[in-house]
């Protein structure tokens, strides 16, 4: 199952594969070479489908608890003063993605959309320090009454050109729901409560709509 954002891009890659392939077939008659170009043509494609995957996953939704908005690897665990939104000291956690990785957002919990802005930039590499503030990015708060309010930020890489955002202020969002998609490799900050219990680890690879990144303290 490929994601809608893909669709186009996909159909064009296939035209363009399968036109390089019969120019090969005919204009290269060396067969070592000709095959050669074939493959990585065929790689391109894979990559590519690879790219725009888009699998099911089972979320069990728990108001208590935190999923991770995407695929990667949690590269960030720290303290910080987040300024855009809350304007206070936050618990960061993020999470870096490879072109290889799923690139579909979803919401780390269930409640209310109270934010949600899109912010033009940069496109510094993912895990450059000024990414999170510089790159191009979005940001999204979802509140509930259990766990409170969450702000997750979709970061442009340096390869990522698009950042797609379905959230809208008053959405009521669905934990393991898609909020968005990165086309290509790109990062996802969350902001979570001090006395939140973190759940992973640093270079720990996580599941988006699965893995749990942290859960309210009792």
């Amino acid at each position: 199952m490929f994601h809608k954002e893909g669709h186009k891009i996909i159909f064009l890659t296939f035209v363009f594969v399968v036109g390089c392939s019969l120019l090969a077939d005919s204009f290269i008659p060396i067969t070592w070479l000709r095959t050669i170009v074939l493959i990585v043509l065929l790689a391109f494609l894979i990559l590519i489908l690879q790219f725009f995957r888009n699998p099911k996953r089972n979320t069990v939704l728990n108001n208590k608890q935190v999923v991770s908005p995407v695929d990667g690897k949690v590269v960030v665990i720290e303290e910080v003063f987040e300024k855009e939104y809350f304007n206070e000291k936050r618990l960061q956690v993020s999470v870096f993605m490879s072109p290889i990785n799923v690139h579909v957002t979803r919401y780390p919990i269930s409640g209310n959309v109270i934010f949600s802005k899109y912010h033009p930039g940069k496109f510094l590499v993912a895990w450059h320090p000024k990414a999170s503030e510089e790159n191009e990015r979005t940001t999204v708060v979802v509140e509930n009454e259990t766990y409170g309010k969450v702000l997750h930020r979709q970061i442009a890489g340096a390869l990522a050109k698009r950042i797609v955002n379905y959230a809208k202020i008053n959405d009521k969002a669905v934990q393991g729901g898609e909020s968005g998609f990165i086309k290509f490799g790109s990062r996802v900050d969350l902001f979570l409560p001090l006395d939140t219990k973190i759940k992973v680890t640093l270079n720990q690879k996580v599941r988006g709509g699965e893995s749990i990144i942290a859960e309210a303290n009792d």
